[in-house]
């Protein structure tokens, strides 16, 4: 990220005292990210995004009170909502595959190492989705549960059809998506830039019609059955 921009404004939303503390202290250290706020439910998550206008919420999922869930749907209801990256221990996978329903951007298990969890904060920031390779594994396996040998075959073979519109490097670009690859991840990969990353990954969810990076997995593993 351009460190001659403002840093990204984040507010913390975490109904542990430490865990905040914790972010704060990762999230802080970096010239490019600021803490402006922190919250320990969903109501006060709201009323922090209010005053603070952050760019990015860092979204516990359960807390008491108003959820991380209720409260992202508030917040990305509203004309112009911050980016959400939803923070889980993935105690309820029911709970996370809502929360991706509500639009948040991306999602990373709490015990994220802190390299990775601050480029989520700055994907997430840019507008790009961002999913960690533990919590695209585990939405996945939530999401598609045992299937009887038909509709397993038709699945496959709608898959198929979908992914068949794709050149041969925008499939290369959905497995790596599919393997929980972010977009610097992709490039090496592949062996292009991130810039082109980018521009595959947008071809992907025009061609395919998906919302998400989750979205474009679950058709690779449908189609690999």
């Amino acid at each position: 990220m351009d460190t001659e921009r403002e840093p990204v404004r984040v507010v913390v939303v975490d109904d542990e005292q430490l865990v905040r503390m914790a972010l704060r202290l990762v999230i802080d250290g970096e010239p490019d990210l600021s803490v402006v706020g922190e919250a320990a439910d969903g109501d006060a998550a709201l009323t922090a995004v209010d005053e603070l206008r952050p760019d990015v919420v860092l979204m516990d999922v359960r807390m008491p009170g108003r959820d991380g869930l209720s409260a992202t749907r508030e917040l990305l209801a509203r004309p112009t909502p911050p980016r959400v990256l939803i923070l889980t221990t993935f105690d309820s996978d029911d709970l996370v595959l809502e929360a991706l329903r509500t639009g948040a951007l991306g999602f990373v298990l709490k015990d994220t190492p802190p390299p990775q969890l601050l480029d989520a904060v700055r994907t997430v920031a840019d507008g790009n989705p961002v999913l960690s390779p533990a919590a695209t594994a585990r939405v996945i396996a939530a999401a598609t549960g045992p299937q009887s040998s038909h509709a397993r075959d038709s699945s496959r073979e709608a898959a198929r059809r979908r992914l068949a519109a794709l050149t041969d490097r925008e499939l290369e670009t959905a497995r790596a998506v599919a393997d929980g690859l972010g977009n610097p991840e992709i490039a090496k990969r592949l062996r292009i830039s991130v810039a082109t990353v980018k521009a595959h990954t947008g071809s992907l969810f025009a061609k395919l019609a998906v919302d998400n990076r989750v979205q474009i997995a679950l058709l690779v593993r449908d189609a690999d059955a």
